[in-house]
């Protein structure tokens, strides 16, 4: 339930009706009414379920309408909203971990076909063991089949998103699912004060949903994911290949629409943000609420005269190979940290560490690259450990050579 602050104040421009303090659930809730969704399909799991509940209480309490189904399971639920999708209706849907999985079939063919729905992934660690915390590889699981993959770190970046990521997917040139990712606990159901848009707004930023002449209707009778083998399959593949392509152009021009509207909310290149790097010589790179330790760790390391920033990664699909390859150029050594795993993989590095060192592969002044693993299973990330993954990452910019590449990050040995 959202509280309202008794301090709220009304924006004379009209853009944003009030102040609220919302977690992160709760202010993706706020976004899904400013997007005006018209289908909704709900199964609990934590810690997702809290934006299912906030959507259904905003819809008894008259604040916006759309049809709410709750489904017997999470394939059916994405299903459901795939479906809706394909009939022309602004769709939402969202899980967490194992939901997430077990819905695997329908988040492949929704990108396979095409389908613009958006999806919240409230990050949580796949069982077993059993674990509620926070672990990326549940919403990592789809970065390779097709779709937009964007992280936020904020209750205020989470309702924003809603509204940017419908608009991207959306797009006739892009077309593709959105899956709009927040780390379980530290974001989901962590509070701050956010700023609402107003209805009209939201309504001038994101426009109708209109799939147009591949509108699934009675009256426009075409054929949605035939079986068609090896006669056209690489060719369907080349269109989500080229969609992904064009996506990067559309983020852009969505990000700066939105900073039209909204002030300059968002810094080119969008797809990123960098905190304190300007004459930095060593930065981490991460990904979601890891940012919120690092950039205290920044401060305070400043204060003794080092040289350090942080890079927040907030788009994963499309990668922003350029973009980042020209940032992390800048400096003398990078370290990366996965709050994910990647078991047995080149030189047992995490998922972010192995698009990283891909990425800057072809760079001409390739900085030295470390990995760190950390935070698995919700384990908190310090801003002591934020401090020694700068120390660590300080250290290999002077060695020649790495004799290991991952450190593992407050393990109990």
């Amino acid at each position: 339930m959202s509280v309202a602050v008794a301090t709220a104040k009304s924006d004379q421009s009209g853009v944003y009706e009030r102040e609220d303090l919302l977690n992160g659930c709760q202010a993706v809730a706020q976004g899904v009414r400013l997007a005006d969704v018209d289908v909704i399909a709900a199964y609990p799991i934590r810690p997702y379920t809290e934006v299912m509940d906030a959507l259904s209480k905003l819809i008894a309490d008259g604040q916006f309408d759309a049809e709410y189904i709750i489904a017997d399971s999470e394939h059916s639920q994405f299903e459901i909203v795939k479906h809706a999708s394909s009939v022309n209706a602004r769709a939402f849907g969202g899980s967490s971990g194992t939901g997430w999985m077990y819905g695997m079939e329908a988040l492949v063919v929704t990108a396979t076909d095409r389908l613009p729905p958006l999806f919240v992934v409230g990050n949580r660690a796949l069982d077993d063991p059993g674990a509620f915390g926070v672990e990326h590889n549940d919403a990592m699981a789809v970065r390779d089949m097709g779709w937009l993959l964007c992280w936020v770190t904020t209750p205020q970046e989470a309702l924003e998103h809603v509204l940017i990521g419908y608009r991207i997917a959306e797009d006739k040139k892009v077309r593709m699912p959105m899956g709009l990712a927040m780390d379980g606990a530290f974001l989901t159901h962590s509070q701050h004060i956010v700023k609402i848009p107003s209805v009209q707004a939201a309504k001038q930023f994101l426009p109708q949903y209109d799939l147009a002449e591949r509108r699934l209707h009675p009256d426009n009778p075409i054929s949605v994911a035939p079986q068609v083998n090896e006669d056209w399959v690489m060719e369907i593949r080349r269109q989500n290949w080229e969609a992904a392509k064009r996506a990067r152009g559309v983020i852009k021009e969505a990000y700066k629409e939105f900073n039209d509207i909204f002030g300059n909310r968002y810094s080119a290149p969008y797809y990123f943000d960098e905190f304190m790097t300007d004459d930095a010589e060593v930065v981490l790179i991460g990904i979601g609420t890891v940012a919120s330790p690092a950039r205290t760790a920044v401060r305070r390391m400043r204060e003794k005269g080092q040289k350090v920033g942080y890079v927040n990664l907030r788009w994963f699909r499309p990668f922003p190979t350029v973009e980042l390859r020209d940032c992390l150029s800048r400096f003398k050594a990078v370290g990366v940290v996965d709050r994910d795993f990647a078991h047995g993989s080149p030189d047992n590095c995490g998922i972010l560490m192995h698009e990283i060192r891909s990425c800057l592969y072809p760079a001409k002044n390739r900085p030295v690259v470390v990995n760190f693993m950390g935070g698995l299973g919700g384990r908190d990330l310090s801003i002591a450990d934020a401090q020694k993954m700068y120390q660590i990452t300080e250290q290999a910019a002077k060695k020649d050579s790495m004799d290991e590449f991952v450190t593992w990050i407050g393990l109990r040995e």
